[in-house]
């Protein structure tokens, strides 16, 4: 019994494994895609990610940020690495994404990889790899990244304006630009506590803190006495540069914190304070904050799997770069 019961499982797991395969597969990924065209290239992007990130932990945070503008934005297409020309404004140079940083990790890992294996690995790809291996390195969970993408030529920066999903966005407004990438509730939940790791910036929250409804008031969904200590760093009309932890006292390390602070209400945009306003996110919120973040992790890591199969490109579209600033010149 004791044998049929191991066969019975081993074979589960098989299965499930297979299942994986077709699934990567069918989307025109794999996992291991370059094994044979540039087998060191997942070694070349978790190297040099670590040299940036074992001196600068706070770069994580942009590098997975960097990965979920890119994939909410024309899919996981590495378009928001293009630079603008005279004629187009680039996703890059979006409001949005103004506030972008880690460029110099990404041309980093692609001169080396470029070094090795010429016109081979996308930056799409290693953008989606920089990102998890950014994470881990700050104490969050790993992720299977199936590689294969191939880089778009395309990047508007009047799409990550309508695109990516607002700090000043409701919970409806946040449902429904995930729901348009194939993403559902749960995934916004799981997804907002990457915030637990990063910063913001001041003049995001100034209305927030002074004149939510045109009245010179604060955001009666805001912590009083946090919106208090907000109010001592983030001064009326300071300095567009001055910034505050997403996660105070542990922005730099990947945890469920998150969750427990938009539980007490002090999430710092408005974005993540919505998620208390609707029964499944609010659910979610509240488990891993009385959980410890029980399931956070895993959920993570799957949600992250999804986001990276957004809008992919394979195959024969899209294109090979170079240099992931610009797209070939043929």
């Amino acid at each position: 019994m004791a044998v049929q019961k191991l066969f019975r499982l081993l074979f589960a797991q098989l299965v499930l494994l297979l299942l994986f395969l077709d699934l990567t597969n069918a989307w025109g990924l794999y996992m291991r895609f370059y094994r044979r065209t540039c087998p060191r290239a997942e070694f070349i992007v978790h190297r040099t990610v670590y040299q940036y990130v074992s001196r600068d932990p706070t770069l994580a945070a942009p590098l997975l940020r960097m990965h979920f503008h890119d994939c909410f934005v024309r899919g996981c297409d590495g378009s928001v690495l293009l630079q603008s020309t005279k004629n187009n404004q680039a996703e890059k140079d979006a409001i949005p994404n103004q506030t972008l940083r880690g460029f110099n990790v990404i041309d980093a890992i692609k001169s080396a990889i470029e070094r090795e294996c010429p016109g081979v690995v996308s930056c799409a790809d290693i953008l989606a790899l920089a990102a998890r291996d950014a994470v881990l390195m700050i104490g969050g969970p790993f992720w299977a990244v199936p590689t294969g993408r191939r880089d778009g030529r395309v990047s508007i920066a009047s799409e990550a304006l309508t695109q990516l999903p607002s700090p000043f966005a409701n919970i409806t407004e946040l449902k429904q630009n995930f729901a348009a990438k194939g993403l559902n509730v749960k995934d916004l939940a799981v997804l907002s506590g990457g915030h637990t790791i990063g910063i913001g910036h001041c003049f995001i929250i100034s209305n927030r803190l002074y004149n939510f409804t045109g009245r010179g008031d604060t955001d009666p969904s805001l912590d009083p006495i946090y919106a208090a200590q907000l109010k001592k760093k983030c001064k009326p009309g300071g300095s567009t540069k001055t910034i505050v932890e997403m996660d105070p006292g542990s922005f730099v390390s990947f945890d469920e914190d998150y969750y427990t602070t938009v539980a007490k209400r002090r999430g710092l945009f408005q974005s993540d304070a919505a998620l208390l306003d609707d029964f499944e996110t609010s659910t979610y919120v509240r488990l891993q904050s009385l959980t410890g973040g029980l399931t956070f992790a895993r959920d993570f890591s799957a949600s992250m799997v999804k986001l990276g199969y957004v809008g992919i490109l394979t195959g024969k579209q899209g294109e090979i770069r170079k240099h992931c600033g610009c797209v070939n010149k043929w």
